[in-house]
């Protein structure tokens, strides 16, 4: 019952019998609790029909010399046989050998996994008789006996995950790994696209000069081509090694015949639904939309990706930051962009009014729509300074924490995290 299966697994894949017999038994696991229910039973009358008699035996040479009645002696003997049989059976016999099957869950498993496979097998037709009789019976409850009850919870499996941490299984970057999986497939599109506001594109028609300067002044890979400088009419992106590979061999190139269809994503789509359409298209790039059909940013799988790896830097991207960056233990430089959720998370933070706002930056300026640079929104233990501000779009912002008895730090919750 307590071995685990994945590890039966892998030494049955090793070639070990043993294993090979626990992994059959597991299978059936039903059956053989009822070899074992069996076998207790059978023992346990075994036990009381010898008891009494035996200890009648033993016992009845100082009866004799006490002069006590016959039926006196056939009393005292059945209690004395009922108390010290069941005493040794329970001790001896389940509470010992229990203790140390828990203990040595996987040595004993093994050794004796082929005893009780042999006994199931010679008592086949009497276990076959008792498991239906018990399954027509739990049927007349309107309990099904063939459920399958055996797949664990996403809480579960988290569950596993940090104790296999905490008992040294994994380590630290896996286990980082693991929890991003878990919250990948509870984010959209809008929560870590690139927005609007922050696009770079090329507005078609242009030429190998201004595509160039683009390229020298942003250095990626793929760029939006937009109508009239129009975000809202984008006509496709372009990609710059495809065409520098073919300016590089000399031929004579139109920009405009190296612009590709760029696939339209909803904000609200799964970011998990949106890898899977990129991986089925064969892009790297896709344009986000709003519920107005414009345009509110755009995804990339560079972007997605992070959401499980962490930050992917190279050598352009010398001049990034991570999005909460620590100054102190009271101060946090942290990106506009940033997650309610996961700043509740980390700093235990809870943000009124927020059932429609994701990100920090919009939570603030929910409060004030007229904040500028270094005006602050101030709440019961914090106050947010507005770092860097650019067409109302809050960049990124300083927080200011105060913690009391009740409210813990980072640290601390972090600690609790892995406890």
């Amino acid at each position: 019952m307590k071995v685990r299966a994945t590890r039966i697994e892998q030494l049955a894949s090793e070639g070990n019998g043993g294993a090979k017999v626990v992994k059959k038994m597991i299978e059936k696991l039903d059956y053989y609790l009822s070899a074992c229910q069996l076998g207790i039973t059978v023992t346990s009358l075994g036990l009381g029909w010898l008891g009494e008699p035996t200890f009648d035996k033993l016992l009845h040479p100082l009866f004799e010399l006490m002069q006590l009645p016959e039926a006196l002696t056939t009393t005292i003997s059945f209690i004395v046989a009922f108390i010290i049989v069941t005493y040794l059976h329970v001790v001896l016999g389940e509470l010992a050998p229990k203790t140390l099957a828990i203990q040595h869950t996987e040595k004993i498993a093994l050794i004796y996994a082929r005893p009780l496979y042999y006994f199931g097998v010679i008592m086949k037709p009497l276990i076959w008789l008792m498991n239906g009789s018990a399954r027509v019976i739990i049927r007349m409850f309107g309990v099904d006996p063939d459920a399958n009850n055996d797949a664990m919870s996403e809480d579960e499996i988290k569950i596993i995950i940090n104790n296999s941490y905490n008992g040294g299984e994994i380590n630290q970057t896996e286990l980082a790994y693991m929890q991003n999986i878990f919250s990948f497939d509870e984010r959209h599109a809008k929560d870590i696209m690139v927005p609007r506001t922050q696009m770079v594109t090329l507005n078609e028609p242009f030429n190998l000069d201004e595509l160039l300067e683009t390229l020298k002044e942003h250095q990626f890979t793929r760029y939006p081509i937009t109508e009239d400088g129009d975000k809202d009419h984008v006509k496709g992106f372009i990609n710059v090694k495809e065409l520098l590979t073919e300016y590089a061999s000399g031929k004579a190139i139109n920009a405009s015949d190296f612009v590709h269809e760029l696939p339209m994503i909803s904000e609200t789509t799964r970011i998990s639904d949106a890898l899977v359409r990129m991986q089925r298209e064969h892009v790297h790039i896709s344009l986000i939309i709003d519920e107005y059909g414009g345009t509110a940013g755009i995804l990339t799988m560079e972007d997605i990706l992070e959401e499980i790896v962490g930050e992917i830097r190279d050598e352009f991207d010398d001049d990034e930051v991570n999005d909460i960056v620590k100054k102190n233990d009271e101060t946090y430089q942290i990106n506009g962009r940033v997650l309610l959720d996961d700043l509740n998370e980390q700093f235990d933070i809870e943000f009124e009014d927020s059932e429609d706002i994701d990100t920090i930056g919009g939570w603030l300026q929910a409060h004030n729509t007229n904040l500028q640079q270094n005006d602050y929104v101030d709440t019961e233990y914090d106050r947010w300074i507005i770092s860097e501000i650019e067409n109302h779009q809050i960049i990124s912002v300083i927080l200011k924490i105060e913690y009391n008895q009740e409210r813990k730090t980072p640290e601390e919750l972090e600690e609790e995290t892995d406890d």
